[in-house]
């Protein structure tokens, strides 16, 4: 029977020292390990076939994404949103005058809004057919009538270009056919196509149209063109600009925008085979990182600190979480 009461007296110390681990290890010791869960990764950022591309937001000037995008590139006819928001600086006397139409511009190659040289238009007409059919004619018919020649009218470009924080573009004509020295950057043209869309309402109008009827200053037949942006046409929500370019040295660019809930996105593309299914898939990336906005009551927000003395609505404002 010793055998029997050693054993069970074993059992109890054993029980003992048993107890006791578990409280100086705790449970965890000899709990059963759960899997572990995986917590969720951020967005990969998107992937592009251009060269050079840039997306950034209007309303707070952030860059969002951007691929190569102080890469020195050939802007091609994107080069038209600078010319557009040179002469919209010149004021609205300027705009209204007679369009000055010479035989070299008349001469100017490939896309042409089709201008003679005997056509009376406004310059504002002829920057608003320029923008939508890519007019390279009417681009530079607006350089010699605002700027006295193409190369003098090129040094107001860089001026304005460097005011709307351009800093690594120089423009040597219009129009951008290619030209030696000739370039931007897509972080640049997105820049400056902010500007315009964020200090310009009338730039906003002119980007955003998939048509127009050019009107005279005399009794000619009104003329209707339409937009060379197939990106306006494509049905994607909130869609409203900006500006194509094609060169052979450039290759296919676009400048595209869209405003969801008064907020607006920007993507420039240069030498972007793909740049109508890329410019959808960036601006997506973008809509979906940016920040999400309540709706804050006015009784809320009396308690917020740094609100004293501040306007509030009648119910209360958007704030962003």
């Amino acid at each position: 029977m010793k055998w029997l009461y050693k054993g069970k007296v074993c059992l109890a110390v054993l029980g003992v020292c048993v107890w006791m681990a578990g409280g100086v290890m705790g449970t965890e010791a000899f709990s059963v390990p759960l899997p572990e869960v995986s917590s969720p990764t951020a967005e990969a950022e998107p992937v592009t076939a251009a060269e050079s591309a840039c997306l950034l937001d209007v309303n707070t000037g952030k860059i969002l994404f951007s691929y190569h995008g102080n890469k020195w590139v050939h802007p091609a006819s994107t080069t038209k949103i600078v010319t557009l928001l040179t002469a919209l600086a010149q004021g609205r006397e300027r705009l209204e005058q007679p369009l000055y139409i010479s035989r070299q511009a008349v001469e100017t190659e490939p896309s042409r809004l089709g201008l003679a040289t005997t056509d009376k238009v406004s310059v504002r007409e002829a920057l608003t057919g320029m923008m939508v059919v890519s007019g390279n004619d009417a681009a530079v018919a607006v350089a010699e009538t605002l700027g006295g020649s193409v190369p003098a009218f090129a040094d107001m470009m860089n001026g304005q270009a460097k005011k709307m924080g351009a800093t690594h573009s120089l423009f040597l004509n219009p129009n951008g056919l290619t030209q030696v020295h000739h370039h931007t950057t897509a972080i640049d043209m997105a820049r400056m196509a902010a500007y315009g869309m964020k200090n310009y309402a009338e730039f906003r109008d002119i980007v955003g149209l998939k048509s127009y009827t050019m009107k005279y200053l005399d009794a000619h037949k009104p003329k209707t063109v339409y937009t060379t942006n197939r990106f306006l046409r494509s049905g994607y929500i909130g869609a409203d600009g900006i500006k194509t370019g094609y060169t052979r040295a450039a290759g296919p660019c676009l400048v595209a925008s869209a405003t969801r809930n008064g907020h607006t996105l920007i993507v420039a593309l240069f030498n972007d085979a793909a740049r109508w299914q890329d410019a959808a898939r960036i601006l997506d990336y973008g809509f979906r990182h940016l920040p999400q906005e309540r709706f804050v009551p006015n009784k809320e927000r009396r308690i917020q600190p740094g609100m004293r003395g501040k306007r509030r609505g009648r119910y209360g404002k958007l704030q962003r979480v």
